[in-house]
């Protein structure tokens, strides 16, 4: 059984300090955790990884979060991930589109440790 302490996560932001900085943070709690910089790179790590958690940008270069989401979802893993948003978006608009992509929590940035701690402690009985 996976814990909130062992989670595989993977972080994606084309913001390469805020990505590493997240990062590190997960991996000083116990998790191990996986960067990428785009989507394409998201796919494929993911696609070897297989993580429990995908923590995602929104605004990414070429393929934007939500695009990137729908693919993860497709993919045979894909049912059970849970998938974060981690934008500067807000706004009613942007968590609908981001539920119909399908995102299971919306977080802004910078992200809140503690809500962020609070998403892997409350999906870890899903896991």
């Amino acid at each position: 059984m996976t814990t909130p302490s062992n989670r595989r996560v993977l972080v994606v932001d084309d913001n390469r300090e805020s990505v590493e900085t997240l990062s590190m943070l997960l991996q000083l709690k116990g998790h191990d955790a996986r960067v990428a910089e785009d989507g394409d790179e998201a796919i494929a790590i993911a696609d070897t990884y297989q993580p429990h958690v995908v923590v995602l940008d929104l605004s990414l270069p070429g393929r934007d979060g939500y695009e990137i989401a729908r693919e993860l979802r497709a993919r045979p893993y894909g049912a059970g991930l849970i998938l974060v948003a981690l934008t500067g978006w807000s706004g009613n608009d942007v968590r609908e589109k981001a539920a119909a992509a399908g995102f299971d929590f919306h977080l802004l940035k910078p992200v809140d440790w503690p809500n962020l701690e609070h998403v892997l402690s409350a999906t870890s009985a899903t896991m």
